[in-house]
């Protein structure tokens, strides 16, 4: 199993690092001086983290019918109900992890599974491959590891092979430790990015592991005192091949996009509070 726990930081990750907390200091300080608008801000970034994450899954909501749904309860005709379903889960395992920060639950694989199963919830089948290229449908296992090999047919038409299930508990274990071990003493965007792509490379679930691993780096950004990064689904193409270029060795373009996406939420959010 490779595993990327070290990086070397560049000029380019150094200074997106001071971007991120000169903005942060900004962000601080408006909600100081309007503390009633937290609330409405910390609404708004569930529903665009909840579209834009389940868009990259290949969910059809838009982001108002995601809105719409989350605030009304209503669905939308037309558009597959597990789209409605995966929304639904989305938006509360945010407001979970939430209650996990606030509770100070230190990162463990059973939290990791805790978020699978928010994210599963209610979802009977789950969509999979056979060896012989069929599609086919089995079902769902929400918080329980994969039993079978995982893997998945990339754009440049090469085959991503995961973590074998053997190697899961193992991998996942090591994971949140890491995490414990270094959370303090480096930034969290670096905690956060890295913990991503780690558990994105275990794959330890059938399904949910982009979602899960999109919350699980949001968790420790939150915790830390920062906005999530929320990742378009506009950027898509871009997200998927800084991933590949990291399964290569090179994390730091991987890196350089998370932070970039963690800057253009706090910039948003900026404005937003600006013009309130």
């Amino acid at each position: 199993m490779f595993s990327f726990y070290t990086i070397q930081k560049n000029p380019t990750l150094i200074n997106l690092l001071k971007t991120i907390d000169d903005l942060k200091a900004q962000i601080d300080t408006q909600k100081r001086l309007q503390p009633s608008i937290s609330p409405t801000i910390q609404q708004k970034l569930r529903v665009e983290w909840t579209y834009n994450s389940n868009a990259i899954e290949g969910s059809t909501l838009t982001r108002g019918e995601t809105l719409f749904f989350l605030q009304e309860g209503l669905t939308v005709e037309g558009k597959p109900f597990k789209d409605f379903l995966d929304a639904r889960n989305h938006a509360q395992s945010i407001d979970y992890i939430y209650q996990v920060i606030k509770n100070e639950r230190p990162m463990t694989p059973g939290l990791i599974k805790e978020i699978n199963a928010l994210l599963l919830l209610g979802v009977t089948h789950t969509d999979a491959i056979t060896e012989t290229g069929e599609k086919v449908k089995k079902p769902a296992t929400p918080a329980q590891y994969k039993r079978l090999p995982n893997h998945v047919l990339q754009a440049n038409g090469t085959i991503q092979h995961y973590t074998e299930p053997h190697q899961v508990p193992h991998e996942v274990e090591k994971l949140c430790q890491w995490i414990c071990d270094n959370l303090a003493a480096q930034h969290a965007l670096i905690i956060g990015a890295i913990a991503h792509y780690n558990l994105v490379k275990i794959h330890p679930f059938d399904d949910g592991n982009g979602r899960g691993a999109r919350i699980l780096m949001n968790l420790i950004l939150i915790k830390s005192g920062y906005p999530p990064a929320i990742i378009k689904n506009e950027q898509r193409r871009q997200y998927l091949a800084t991933l590949n270029q990291a399964d290569q060795g090179k994390l730091e373009p991987f890196l350089t996009f998370i932070a970039q996406s963690l800057i253009d939420t706090q910039r948003i959010m900026l404005e937003d509070m600006k013009n309130d």
